[in-house]
């Protein structure tokens, strides 16, 4: 008799089985007609207009990246919910540790200026004579003694 992780572990294995051969059977049953239109970027069934390989915007993959990790919280966050009686006080303090750990994060990113959309353009220092502004005053020690 099967546990119920051997269970799960042969409805991975049978499943993985059965996705590849059904891959397997597509592939040796397809006609092999290749012709330059199969080859074009796919729009929507629109023809392409331009180049289709266009560069985005860092600030899309960051914005991305911060929505995933924050979204993977509320998977964390649904099964503690369903059996947060049962566990008590100490699942309840486990959690608030957690979202302060994310919290934590989260005000990093705002701090750091990861979601501002418009980041203001960094200014690059003047220069008097060859001298940085930041670095006057050392001339100025320098003179006094």
């Amino acid at each position: 008799m099967l546990t119920e992780f051997g269970r799960v572990l042969l409805f991975l294995i049978v499943g993985t089985i059965f996705v590849a051969v059904g891959l397997l059977t597509a592939w040796l049953l397809r006609p092999n007609r290749p012709y330059p239109s199969k080859l074009t970027t796919y729009e929507c069934g629109e023809t392409p207009i331009g180049d289709t390989r266009v560069r985005f915007n860092i600030r899309f993959y960051v914005i991305a990246l911060i929505f995933i990790i924050f979204d993977v919280e509320v998977v964390f966050l649904f099964p503690w919910a369903t059996v947060f009686q049962q566990l008590g006080w100490f699942a309840f303090i486990e959690m608030l540790v957690f979202l302060g750990i994310l919290f934590v994060g989260y005000a990093y990113v705002w701090r750091n200026g990861d979601l501002d959309w418009d980041k203001p353009i960094p200014r690059i220092p003047t220069y008097e004579r060859g001298v940085g502004v930041r670095d006057t005053h050392l001339i100025e020690e320098e003179v006094v003694a």
